[in-house]
């Protein structure tokens, strides 16, 4: 874990919230952080006036619904579109006070994900950040804004509420969508990518065609051990080769090799897709 420069995103953000009469970073109600415990209420810990501090009803039922399997990981992502997320930041010292800087320094915190990718935490509630981090502060800001400094932090994953009974990453391209507002299709399930590996075919000698699914990666597991078709690090596309039937061993080996190097000169895919697993499958006799 991690401190570093907060982003002009969550900069601007705590830029609106008050300053103590001594130059701390405050609340708004006027009350600096330091020392303070955030678990009670109380606390206006944000700027978002009248906020509760619980997670928006919206995004626990989409989480509901994703657990049970009644919905895709692509209905969970949508369901954070608009919401109010909380940042945590952490206090880190007392300026430089013989220099008048009173003024505490604020970090953002940042974690690594298991392949070592950096990754910003992001929380539904005060509840799930607080219970993760005691010291850390919560920052609130729409999901839009969140996405954006994650971005600007050159942070690869997001996950949200990491802790919690269900830890969900929204990866790269997802994190892009959210951010400029747009709809997240994932890799898997996205037409335009299935048309754009149809059209290096001509590029793999040797290959009958591709078939794209979702890749295993997706996968998460909640605390209690239930299985959930989402929020998972990835890698979320898988794509399979099918070799032609009359190949070999050593010639389905430089099918696979073909497909490769096409694959990394894919711009489309770069874009839409955080990260893909090749496979070969079984040959098939022609028709």
């Amino acid at each position: 874990m991690s401190g570093n420069e907060l982003p002009g995103h969550i900069a601007a953000l705590l830029q609106r919230q008050n300053r103590d009469e001594d130059g701390h970073a405050a609340d708004s109600a006027g009350i600096t952080w330091e020392g303070r415990d955030l678990s009670g209420e109380g606390n206006p810990l944000h700027t978002f006036d009248g906020d509760d501090g619980l997670a928006a009803p919206s995004l626990v039922r989409a989480r509901e619904a994703l657990i049970a399997g009644e919905a895709a990981e692509a209905d969970f992502v949508a369901a954070l579109a608009g919401v109010r997320l909380f940042v945590p930041v952490l206090a880190t010292g007392e300026g430089d006070a013989e220099h008048g800087d009173k003024q505490s320094d604020i970090s953002l915190i940042s974690i690594r994900s298991k392949d070592g990718r950096r990754t910003m935490p992001v929380f539904s509630s005060v509840e799930a950040l607080t219970g993760w981090h005691s010291e850390a502060r919560p920052v609130a800001a729409e999901t839009e804004r969140v996405m954006l400094a994650a971005l600007a932090e050159d942070a690869e994953l997001v996950v949200l509420d990491p802790g919690s009974e269900l830890a969900f990453v929204v990866r790269t391209p997802a994190v892009t969508a959210l951010a400029q507002g747009k709809q997240w299709t994932p890799a898997y399930a996205d037409m335009e990518v299935a048309q754009a590996l149809e059209g290096i075919l001509p590029e793999c000698p040797g290959v009958q065609r591709l078939e794209v699914r979702p890749a295993q990666g997706i996968a998460s597991v909640t605390v209690s051990g239930r299985p959930v078709a989402g929020g998972g690090a990835g890698p979320e596309l898988l794509v399979g080769v099918v070799p032609e039937h009359s190949l070999d061993e050593v010639d389905v080996r430089l099918a696979l090799a073909s497909v490769q190097a096409a694959l990394g000169d894919l711009q489309l895919l770069r874009e839409r897709a955080d990260s893909v697993t090749l496979t070969v499958l079984p040959q098939q006799p022609p028709r």
